[in-house]
């Protein structure tokens, strides 16, 4: 097979050429082919260019070599082997050979040019990508062969195929297309092999005697039917199978029952003599009498074979006996080792109780008490576990024994029964008080454990939920301070403006009277003649009565007290402020004041001061940045002063 470098090397090397070409022949003789069916001399390298050249295609040499490796098509197959020992690979698509299955995609295949008496099939570029297919229909053996040439008949298309098997039947179209159907399934594979090659009838160049060949699956009604009808057979031959298969794994059943005779009773007797084939044997007896062979000619035979049947009654007896005393050492036994095991139980529990003494548990940690504390409760239980177990085990045998003496004594046996069910009473009562006493201590547990919990939870949500309620309240106070002191400054603020109205209106009037009487005392001064000291009498009587003026609106100022509340801030306030002489500051004030009334704002002290000004003042204290204000009290000072 020569590739595109291939030709490349043959071009540069012309001369090799025709030894190719005659080495290629040479493998096509040795096979006893005829070659008349070829149009065209195989060592005629002129030729081969030629065709090539004429199809547009690649030079490409014959060597005798097969297309794919036989392994590919016919598994298990040994390609060293070679079909015949002796015989060199060939190309399967040689008239009278079986063509080879499309190998796998990871396999490089090149195809060759395939010779038949009325066409030439040339494959296409082996750098182009391989021609598609549709999805393989279940059973299928037919092919759609489309791209046939137009002056293509039913004899060509027949001659081309029929080298990939057996042709059933063919249906061609008057468009180039047809469909072929195959006798067997794997010739439709070899069929696809062909899709993509370029056939040529004759050596004619007309477009009508050339076309592209493209083979695919198609789907067929007698394929399907045939497909389904191997499936079912299948299917009862699997049914078969797996019935074979059951009844080889199925147990053999037990032997037929021969007829009753003389000679099988004869038989019959010896067997149950034996020990090893009296099972066996006494179901065929049991069966002959269930029959109904015993008559008068044959009681004593089975008489005979009955009193074979029950000697051995002792040997089973016997066996008895033996399997009893076995049990009996295996019980003695278990019950020592079941001692054993309570006497160690027993010194784990003393050392875990020594262990929660006072002397000893105060040297432990607190997960060391836990862990020692568990283990000594689960110890307990399981020696509880283990000493009922053995009580149990001496109640049983103490019970046998009062049966074996029953049989001696009555009144033994009542004695007997009284003290054993006195003792089981007793035994009954002990476990079920220690019963009682581990159920309670479990249930104290959980309930400690469930207050525990609901403590814990309990805990958790109340300190959430009274957190939140905190800070809602105390947003809520700050809340309703704030609207309280603006509420108390829009009504200080109104008041303070009415009085400045009414100040206002007050001292145009006094204005206005004021004026009417310089202007009458000018004119008498004018027309009188009085001296200067009258007109300083007249302007200190003005002065006097604007001065009354005023205190009387600082007394409209100072209004009463609206409240108990009020009065009882101002009493504290005054001793506070007493003991001070010095003064004390608003928050210095307020501080002292909030440890009576958690409430009460420094805003609200300090309106409160400002509308009693004869009682309390404000006076500034210090420097520069040490400057402060400070709050007086000066009552006493108006009463001295008085």
């Amino acid at each position: 097979i020569v590739d595109a470098g291939g030709v490349e090397s043959i071009t540069q090397c012309p001369q090799q050429l025709p030894q190719m070409m005659a080495a290629a022949a040479d493998g096509l003789g040795s096979l006893a082919i005829d070659t008349t069916q070829l149009n065209m001399s195989v060592t005629d390298p002129t030729a081969w260019a030629t065709a090539m050249n004429n199809l547009g295609m690649v030079p490409v040499g014959l060597p005798g070599q097969q297309l794919v490796s036989d392994s590919i098509c016919v598994p298990g197959f040994d390609p060293g082997l070679n079909i015949m020992t002796g015989i060199t690979p060939i190309n399967p698509m040689i008239p009278g050979l079986g063509l080879v299955p499309p190998p796998p995609t990871e396999v490089a295949v090149v195809k060759e040019i395939i010779h038949c008496k009325s066409c030439t099939l040339f494959p296409q570029n082996p750098n182009l990508p391989p021609p598609s297919t549709r999805e393989r229909p279940p059973g299928c053996k037919t092919v759609f062969v489309g791209g046939l040439p137009e002056n293509a008949t039913e004899e060509i298309i027949q001659e081309v195929f029929e080298q990939c098997g057996d042709i059933t039947a063919i249906r061609k179209s008057k468009k180039n297309f047809c469909h072929i159907r195959f006798a067997e399934e794997f010739m439709v594979d070899k069929a696809i092999y062909l899709s993509g090659y370029r056939m040529r009838l004759g050596s004619s160049t007309d477009k009508k005697d050339s076309g592209r060949l493209h083979v695919d699956f198609a789907q067929a009604r007698d394929d399907f039917y045939e497909w389904e009808c191997k499936q079912r057979m299948r299917a009862r031959e699997e049914r078969h199978r797996r019935k074979l298969e059951e009844d080889r794994l199925r147990p053999p059943s037990p032997p037929p029952i021969m007829h009753y005779s003389e000679h099988e009773a004869a038989l019959l007797a010896e067997k149950l003599k034996d020990d090893s084939k009296f099972s066996e044997a006494i179901t065929v007896l049991l069966s002959w009498i269930e029959r109904g062979e015993v008559n008068r000619r044959s009681a004593n035979q089975f008489y005979s074979m009955v009193q074979s049947a029950n000697s051995h009654v002792r040997r089973l007896m016997n066996e008895k006996a033996t399997h009893e005393q076995e049990m009996e050492e295996a019980k003695e036994n278990f019950k020592n080792a079941l001692t054993g095991i309570l006497t160690q139980f027993e010194q784990i529990v003393a050392v875990f109780n020594a262990s929660t003494r006072q002397k000893a548990w105060d040297h432990f940690s607190k997960a060391q008490r836990k862990n020692i504390d568990i283990w000594r409760k689960h110890s307990e239980e399981l020696r509880n576990a283990q000493s009922e177990q053995l009580m149990g085990i001496r109640r049983e045998e103490e019970m046998e024994m009062s049966d074996d003496e029953n049989c001696d004594s009555p009144t033994k046996k009542m004695r007997v029964d009284e003290s054993a069910l006195a003792a089981q009473a007793y035994a009954l009562k002990e476990e079920n008080d220690s019963l009682r006493w581990q159920l309670d201590a479990y249930r104290n547990e959980v309930e400690l454990l469930k207050q525990e919990k609901e403590q814990l939870f309990r805990t958790e949500e109340n300190l959430t939920k009274d957190q939140q309620v905190q800070f809602l309240q105390q947003t809520m106070q700050g809340m309703q301070q704030q609207l309280l002191t603006i509420q108390e400054e829009l009504n200080n603020k109104k008041s303070e403006l009415e009085q400045a109205k009414e100040e206002q209106s007050h001292t145009q009037a006094l204005l206005k009277v004021l004026q009417e009487q310089l202007k009458g005392t000018k004119e008498l001064v004018e027309t009188n003649g009085h001296s200067h000291e009258d007109t300083n009498e007249i302007n200190v009587l003005t002065v006097a009565l604007v001065n009354q003026d005023r205190e009387n609106n600082i007394e409209k100022r100072s209004q009463g007290l609206k409240s108990e509340k009020e009065a009882l801030l101002i009493g504290i306030i005054s001793t506070f402020l007493h003991v001070h002489p010095f003064g004390a500051n608003i928050e210095y004030l307020w501080s002292y004041m909030q440890q009576l009334d958690s409430k009460i704002s420094a805003n609200e002290i300090e309106t409160l001061l400002m509308r009693l000004p004869r009682m309390f003042k404000q006076e500034f204290t210090g420097v520069g940045a040490t400057l402060e204000k400070r709050w007086k009290l000066c009552a006493f000072e108006g009463i001295k002063t008085t």
